[in-house]
């Protein structure tokens, strides 16, 4: 449920970017520090790997699938699923955008401290917040079910 809403959130703000904004129009929301704007990219993160768009569609697929396996070991947590559930929709809001129209659409523009950060949308920030969460999740001891038990033996 949580990957249907967050893909769901991704694709409505950028459906309403696309229809509000015209293309590298720029709209500052906090002077000096968080804009939003209307642009694409046919890459990845800082737009490395540009036009390699079959690439990223098998590559999303391929870490979707790993990701639903690998989310059956962890243990029945909603922070667990949190995380997972945002990584997932992040993953599939991008997937959309490639599949149906052979880019991303990017929206959010940050300038912090004087540094020009990459353009980026809510389908980025779901699988880096979801990336954070499983991290602390490991860290605390409430991911996996076999690190647990390995963690058990440890302390014996």
């Amino acid at each position: 449920m949580i990957s249907v809403i967050s893909f769901l959130i991704d694709q409505i703000v950028k459906y309403t970017i696309d229809f509000s904004l015209q293309y590298d129009e720029l709209v500052e929301v906090i002077k000096g520090f968080f804009y939003i704007t209307r642009t694409s990219n046919t890459g990845a993160a800082f737009s490395i790997l540009e036009g390699k768009t079959l690439f990223f569609l098998i590559i999303s697929v391929i870490t979707v699938v790993i990701l639903v396996r690998y989310a059956k070991s962890f243990k029945n947590k909603f922070y667990n699923a949190l995380s997972f559930g945002l990584m997932i929709g992040g993953i599939l809001g991008n997937f959309y955008d490639r599949l149906f129209l052979g880019y991303v659409r990017d929206f959010i523009k940050l300038d912090i401290f004087g540094y020009n950060y990459p353009v980026f949308n809510i389908a980025d920030s779901c699988i880096v917040i979801g990336v954070i969460l499983l991290c602390i999740n490991m860290l605390r001891g409430d991911g996996n079910e076999n690190s647990s038990r390995r963690q058990g033996l440890e302390t014996r």
